[in-house]
Formats: C-alpha cells, structure tokens, sequence
C-alpha cells in the first residue's frame, strides 16, 4: 500500500486538496473557489453540485502536482465547513434545493419563537448549543417547509441530509454511504452530545424526519471507499472532521487543558475538556473536540465573528492599508500614550456575549489618532476578545484552563506583533506552530492513523513542532488597565446590557 494520502478541505469559500507523503509532508496542493449566493437580505447559499465539481477539480490538480496517480492515493480525509444544510435525492442524487450556509440567518425569527416558548435550555441540556440560526436544524426545518412535497418525501425515506461531509462521502462513494462524523453531528442541534444519538425529542420539535439522517461514526473510522467510476481508483475514506474540530486534531491538542484557536475571518478557540462535558454558564457552546475508538473528548468552543475580517475592512474600507501584511508595520508606529479601541461588531458579537444587534465602534479617539493607532487597535481587538474567551473558559472549568498554553493556527499568525499583543494580553504563552495548515493536517491524520500509515495520537503528537512561543511581557498594570478600558468599550456597544 502507497503511503500517500489525500486530504480534502472544504471550505465556505473554496475547496482545497493536498496529497502528503508518508512523512506528513505536503508534495502536492490545489485550490478552487466557488460561487456565493446571496438570494435575499441575511441569506447565504451554495451550489451543492458545483462543490462537488470543485472537489473533483483539485483532486486532479493536486495529484497531478504531486507527480503521483490517484492509485497510489492509500486513503482519505475530509474535513468541512460545518453546520452547513445540504438535502438531496437518495436515488438521483440531485440536491433538491441550494445548500443553506452556516452564515445564513434566515432562521432567526423561527429561533426567537424557540426561545419564547422556553425551549433553550432543553436545547443545550441535550447539544450543548444554543438556539441561534447559526446551526444547522432551524435550516432543515425551513428547508422542509418550503420546498413543496419535501417533508413527505423524506418522511418516506427518499431524501438525504447531511452537512458538506456526508455529501461528499456520498458522492465518492457512488451513493453507497450516507454517513457523518460526531463532530459534524454535534453542531446540527438535533445531535444529543451525551448520549452520543440524534435525539427525538428535538426531531419531534423541528419537525424532522429520523429517515433523512446520516450514520454517525468515530473520526478516525470507514466511511466506505470511493467507486472507482468517479475518482478513477477504489480509496478507502478513513478520516472526516469539521474545521475547527479538525485544527484541534492537527494542532495535537489532545490532553485535556490544551487549547488552540484559529484567526481567519473570524475566530474559533477551542478548549479541550477530556472526558468531561462542561456546561457553559457564560454563553459559550459545549461540542464534541473528536470521537476516537467510541470514546468522546469535549470541548468549550467560543467563536469571534470578527478577526481578520478587520484587517480586510482596514485595507478596502479604510483605505489605510493597501495588502493587509503592511497592518505589523503600521501598528507599531502607533503612539503609545494613545488607548484607542476597536470593537469590531460588524455583524454583530460572538462569544461570550451573542448580541447579534450590537454594531462597531470605536473609541479613544483624539486628535492626534490616525492610521498607525486604527491598526493597532484593530489587532489588539483579536487579543481582546480572545482574551474575554479565555477568561469565561476559567469560569466555566474552574480555572483550570489559567495555565494553559494557546496553540495557534490561521492566516492571522504569521503577524508576530499581533501573537506578542496575544500573548501579553492573555497573560499566557502562545505558540505557533511549524505547520500552520493544521486543519487540513488533523483530516489527513486521521485517515493516515486508520491506514496504518502514520503514527497514533501519541506518535503524531510527538511530531507537532512549534515554530515560535510568544512569551508575555506586559506590565500587570498596563495590562489591566488596557483590558478595563476594552470592556468599558463592549459595554457600550451591547443591546443586551
């Protein structure tokens, strides 16, 4: 068997494929963007079918950068943009509707309703999440009372639904496997998380059918194998993880207290929990970190709408900037006598205060303020948040996240003002790693374990490098005091005081 092993990572914007060797090491990449579709105010929706096509595309182009065929492919990894609706014909296999993204808010007066009736605390007892349009059963919900004939079609048996990875697992497999993986299923809100089921009660509440659901199987587990008139070669499919779940695999964060966040267009920290599953008491989401050999690590998760979406509106809004790497250099030439605070709620605040109506704003402006104190003030808002993240995972986990080590990942990263910033705020060390695309690198470990090919948990653990620690070294006043004044600014912008 090759040792070779593919990796596909779709996102909400593009798909990716990378083929590693069997060192880990990546020796072949492509990459393809697809089509937004924005049908009405707050919808968001992709063409299930030109995913697909994408997904077919840079399989071809990363085997072929690779100088290898796809026989010698031993197997593969999946991991998605998660919460994301797809529902399709399980005979045809034709999507009967465009898939409705996880950024999507259609949803929102149907959640209110939820809410009104009391029915969000039954809703976290069982998933760990909250009723926000955010996740994918309201999605469903709508998707069966709006598309005429659907709900008695999948009531029959007829209709499929998955999030991104089951229908791709569909799709390579030539139909024969309509299966999820328990991180995917953990963020679709009809997923009891302790009891590790889809769960009744709330199917019975979003009126949806128990025919339509996927398989749930571990991670690292068979997902069936790939039908040689579509790839060209039978591969088993090995490993299937959604992104953020799949950066705390790549990231090795696999020992309770280990923590990683991702800095893209938003954030995402997770905290790994161990065996046990924490209840938020501070708005946070309680989500399955992976499932291995049927045992289930939780996590904490807080997610920043915000990050390096900042950057982009500092560079194509404000002008001020003309590639988002001039924001270091900018930043650092800031006044320092000046506080001045960006809190970035360009739609809205995340965790720990999900104030979907709280819009931006910026304070401490004199007249001295220009574009280096807007840089710097727009990186300092990720250390802030990340920071108001970190502190609610103390308070729900009984401190025992406060010697933590964050492990990093994401395009923010390579910004080493912005990592120190990050380190002196939380008070805490950070880490970056050697490999940043860690996302895609837990997908392909997980397949590669299962294969036999690389090394267990332990093994891989012990490969993860780190290319640089920012140690914190902020005076405790100065940082207090900078922290004070951040809050004092959120404060001001929540419709929820």
């Amino acid at each position: 068997m090759s040792g070779y092993i593919l990796a596909i990572d779709q996102g909400t914007t593009s798909t990716r494929s990378m083929i590693f060797d069997h060192e880990m090491h990546i020796v072949g990449v492509a990459q393809q963007e697809f089509t937004q579709h924005f049908p009405d105010s707050g919808w968001v929706e992709h063409d299930a079918d030109e995913i697909w096509q994408t997904v077919l595309a840079t399989i071809e182009k990363a085997v072929s950068a690779a100088e290898i065929k796809i026989g010698d492919v031993a197997a593969i990894g999946i991991t998605n943009q998660r919460e994301t609706v797809v529902v399709w014909d399980r005979e045809t296999g034709q999507p009967v509707h465009r898939a409705i993204v996880w950024q999507d808010r259609r949803t929102a007066r149907f959640c209110d309703e939820l809410k009104h009736k009391g029915l969000e605390p039954l809703f976290t007892e069982k998933t760990g999440l909250l009723l926000d349009p955010y996740f994918s059963g309201t999605k469903l919900s709508w998707l069966l009372k709006n598309v005429d004939g659907l709900k008695a079609r999948a009531e029959n048996g007829q209709i499929c639904f998955g999030t991104v990875d089951s229908w791709l697992i569909y799709k390579l497999t030539g139909g024969k496997v309509h299966a999820t993986d328990a991180t995917n299923a953990s963020r679709t809100l009809i997923y009891d998380i302790g009891d590790n089921r889809f769960d009744d009660e709330l199917l019975s509440i979003l009126e949806i059918p128990r025919a339509m659901l996927p398989e749930v199987k571990d991670c690292a587990d068979d997902f069936g194998i790939t039908d040689a008139s579509v790839l060209g070669a039978e591969i088993p499919i090995l490993g299937v993880a959604g992104d953020q779940q799949a950066a705390v695999i790549g990231n090795a964060c696999f020992e309770p207290g280990m923590m990683k966040s991702t800095y893209g267009t938003g954030c995402f920290a997770l905290l790994n929990t161990g065996r046990d599953r924490v209840a938020s008491s501070n708005r946070l989401l309680t989500t399955i970190a992976y499932r291995m050999n049927g045992e289930t690590t939780y996590a904490l998760e807080g997610s920043i709408f915000i990050a390096g979406a900042a950057v982009q509106w500092l560079r194509d809004q404000m002008g001020f900037v003309k590639v988002a790497s001039e924001t270091d250099a900018l930043a650092s030439k800031a006044d320092p006598h000046q506080r001045v605070y960006l809190v970035p709620a360009f739609t809205g605040l995340g965790a720990p205060h999900w104030d979907a109506d709280a819009r931006g704003a910026i304070f401490g402006l004199t007249r001295g303020t220009g574009p280096a104190e807007f840089a710097r003030a727009v990186l300092e808002s990720v250390a802030y948040q990340t920071h108001d993240l970190l502190e609610a995972m103390k308070k729900d986990w009984n401190g025992s996240a406060s010697k933590t080590v964050l492990r990093v990942d994401g395009g923010m990263v390579a910004s080493d003002w912005t990592m120190q910033r990050l380190a002196d705020i939380l008070a805490a060390p950070v880490d970056r790693p050697v490999v940043l695309e860690t996302t895609v690198l837990g997908a392909a470990w997980l397949a590669g374990s299962r294969a036999g090919l690389w090394p267990d948990q332990k093994g891989f653990a012990a490969t993860w490098k780190r290319d640089r620690r920012f140690e914190p070294g902020m005076d405790v006043t100065e940082r207090e005091a900078a922290i004070a004044g951040w809050q004092d600014s959120v404060s001001r912008c929540l419709t929820t005081r």
